[in-house]
């Protein structure tokens, strides 16, 4: 990696904000900028202008805090969605996992983050309040918790199912376990263990 110093100011300047992003080291990040540099100013242009939309006109949803461009958003106000259904999830982008896999049809609710003490996050700074209005006035006849299978996670989802239960809603939990196309030898002993524990009738 050369020496900030010896680069172009404005090279020097985007490689560090580039930088900044989740994932991306200085080294990606230099490809990156010499990757634009080769590129037509149109695209760079592009590129701006969809950063800036991203930032001056999205927001999120009134009601289910996901992020969108109108409020309600499509998922909220779209009569084909099951009501029945309400999907709980940490973040806006869990939704997008979600909907690629065309296999869930109901609704969600964006937390906004995951119960963790360690990082000083209890359930009052997420959308549980608000989780518990919606069961309220929507009556929705089951909860799907899709936190992911970690400490926060499944802190979160045994909060949540705590708070749940008692309103009469069913709750569930994604399950997990063994990918498909997976081989049991390469499994490490906590993804056996939950296969077991989340095995079906066939």
């Amino acid at each position: 990696m050369p020496n900030p110093g010896s680069i172009a100011g404005p090279v020097a300047s985007l490689i560090n904000e580039f930088s900044k992003l989740p994932t991306v080291g200085p080294k990606t990040a230099a490809r990156l900028v010499f990757y634009l540099l080769n590129r037509p100013r149109s695209e760079a242009q592009a590129l701006a202008e969809a950063i800036l939309a991203v930032k001056d006109r999205v927001r999120l949803c009134s009601i289910c805090f996901s992020i969108t461009e109108e409020d309600p958003c499509p998922l909220c106000t779209d009569e084909r969605r099951d009501r029945s259904l309400l999907c709980v999830v940490a973040e806006a982008k869990d939704i997008y996992s979600l909907e690629r896999t065309s296999a869930y049809k109901g609704r969600y609710h964006v937390l906004g983050g995951l119960i963790s003490p360690m990082d000083g996050i209890g359930p009052g700074q997420l959308r549980v309040k608000q989780l518990i209005d919606r069961v309220g006035s929507e009556r929705p006849q089951e909860i799907v918790i899709a936190t992911n299978p970690n400490a926060e996670g499944e802190a979160t989802a045994l909060y949540l199912s705590r708070l749940l239960v008692p309103l009469g809603v069913t709750v569930t939990r994604l399950a997990y376990g063994l990918p498909i196309g997976g081989d049991l030898d390469y499994a490490d002993e906590v993804t056996l263990a939950k296969a077991l524990e989340g095995r079906r009738t066939l």
